[in-house]
């Protein structure tokens, strides 16, 4: 045999063998999935983030052909099954819902796994709805008026959130480093504790989801501004931060991820079939409940997401002083 012989030989037996070795990959997502699948949320049963998240795992079970489960894993500010993602089995039967206080753990936190890197972003899916109230006697009547004021009384503008660090706490940072104006934050134990404040006057405005609906409705708090890309189908006098020229959305985006190393092509079944989902007439229903619309993005688009929000994110906490 000739050398000319034996290197296409070898060649022909190298690439056989890479054959071989990626076909049981292959296989295995043909046939995926085969069983049960469950999707870690980091937030307790019957919320804004539960509620149609059921929805949508039933729609999407009934797609793949298996159960697809829920389990609550509350805690943490919601980022605990991302972590769960570290050691779960890279096979595609595990999801974990991601909120975005994922993307501010490593500036506040010593952890030993990078929010981008050790995840992989199969789906964005939706996203929370967010606002700014003052009482409904307050002088301060628009968006503009509460920027004015702020830059006319320096730090003495209070605003409540439901706590420090919540994406409320530093979205309302992010709009004052915008605007540059000085806000006084008073951080709350929860949501109720934040609205009671301000309906009490206790302080001169909350951010919050929209659990202040109930009280705009009945006249006892103002909605300033909402924060999503388009104004709100329930409060659609109230305009968007884009709209009194704050460069800002915030829906707080969520989606789905598996774990690192996942097979790009069960990933891709898990995508398809989790689009379909969303899109059901049910899903948005069950969304709409809670003033929140679908946020779709692609896998891609979703890593690229995280990338700029990891930038963002520690942007705000170091110009904070929040930084560990």
């Amino acid at each position: 045999m000739n050398a000319r012989s034996f290197k296409r030989r070898t060649l022909s037996l190298l690439l056989l063998a890479a054959g071989l070795a990626a076909g049981p990959a292959l296989a295995q997502g043909d046939r995926f999935p085969s069983k049960a699948i469950k999707i870690l949320i980091g937030f307790t049963a019957g919320g804004s983030t539960d509620v149609p998240f059921r929805v949508l795992a039933e729609n999407a079970s009934k797609i793949l052909g298996q159960p697809v489960i829920i389990e609550n894993k509350p805690g943490a500010g919601g980022v605990l099954p991302a972590q769960m993602m570290q050691s779960a089995p890279a096979d595609g039967y595990t999801l974990a819902q991601v909120p975005l206080p994922v993307f501010r753990l490593p500036y506040t936190q010593k952890i030993n796994w990078d929010p981008v890197a050790d995840l992989q972003y199969v789906i964005g899916l939706a996203g929370y709805s967010f606002g700014l109230v003052v009482p409904a006697d307050s002088p301060i009547k628009t968006m503009q008026e509460y920027i004015a004021y702020a830059k006319a009384h320096p730090g003495q503008l209070t605003y409540g959130t439901p706590g420090a660090l919540t994406t409320l706490h530093l979205t309302m940072e992010n709009i004052a480093m915008q605007s540059g104006i000085t806000l006084n934050h008073i951080p709350y134990k929860g949501n109720s504790e934040s609205l009671q404040a301000v309906i009490g006057n206790h302080v001169m405005s909350v951010a919050d989801t929209p659990g202040w609906g109930p009280y705009v409705e009945q006249g006892r708090l103002r909605l300033l501004s909402t924060w999503g890309d388009k104004r709100s189908s329930k409060f659609p006098d109230a305009p968007t931060l884009k709209e009194v020229g704050i460069n800002l959305v915030q829906t707080s985006p969520f989606g789905l991820v598996v774990p690192k190393g996942t097979d790009p092509k069960v990933a891709q079944v898990l995508h398809d079939a989790f689009k379909k989902a969303m899109e059901m007439p049910n899903y948005k229903e069950s969304l709409a409940k809670f003033d929140m619309e679908t946020y779709y993005m692609d896998s891609a688009a979703y890593r690229k997401y995280a990338v700029d929000t990891m930038k963002t994110e520690k942007a705000i906490i170091e110009k904070l002083g929040l930084a560990r």
